[in-house]
């Protein structure tokens, strides 16, 4: 009987587990670093300076094309405004073929992106400043980004961004 009841309770305890989705911290703040000139934090104070753009709703597809989430009456940042007075750090303009991006969430959830993927190409990166028609100080991430060209966003959408690192291929 000890042991069915053993194994009863660890069964519940492990199916719970599956279920329950793993908490998020959010951020308030992330942080441009590596190949430039001078680090740059942004808050979220500092997001109410940019010029944010109407998004149309996204369905959130992960990679199996399964539908996660819906969000709707979206405002954003486009990605180049926020890195418009970041200086990158090359000798010949060239090199910046070799940049990538590594976005990471507090939880260290991590995105790459190329040089030419977010400066020579067409691609609709954002910063979130509204989502679900509410200011992203009160949603519960705060800093999202979102790449509304993809057709599973769901694996390049970043929840609390906490930072964006730029490095060099070696």
């Amino acid at each position: 009987m000890k042991k069915y009841i053993l194994t009863t309770l660890l069964f519940i305890g492990s199916s719970l587990s599956l279920f329950s989705q793993r908490e998020i911290t959010p951020s308030d703040s992330f942080v441009i670093f590596g190949k430039v000139k001078n680090a740059t934090t942004i808050k979220i104070k500092d997001l109410t300076t940019f010029t944010s753009v109407k998004i149309p709703q996204q369905i959130i597809y992960n990679h199996k094309g399964e539908i996660k989430d819906t969000i709707q009456n979206l405002e954003g940042i486009p990605l180049e405004s926020i890195l418009l007075n970041t200086e990158y750090i090359y000798t010949k303009p060239k090199e910046l073929n070799e940049f990538y991006f590594v976005f990471k969430a507090t939880d260290g959830y991590r995105v790459v992106f190329s040089w030419n993927e977010i400066y020579n190409a067409k691609s609709d990166f954002y910063i979130l400043s509204k989502i679900n028609g509410q200011p992203i100080a009160e949603s519960k991430n705060r800093i999202i980004f979102i790449s509304t060209s993809d057709k599973k966003p769901g694996r390049r959408y970043i929840k609390a961004l906490s930072s964006i690192e730029v490095k060099q291929l070696e």
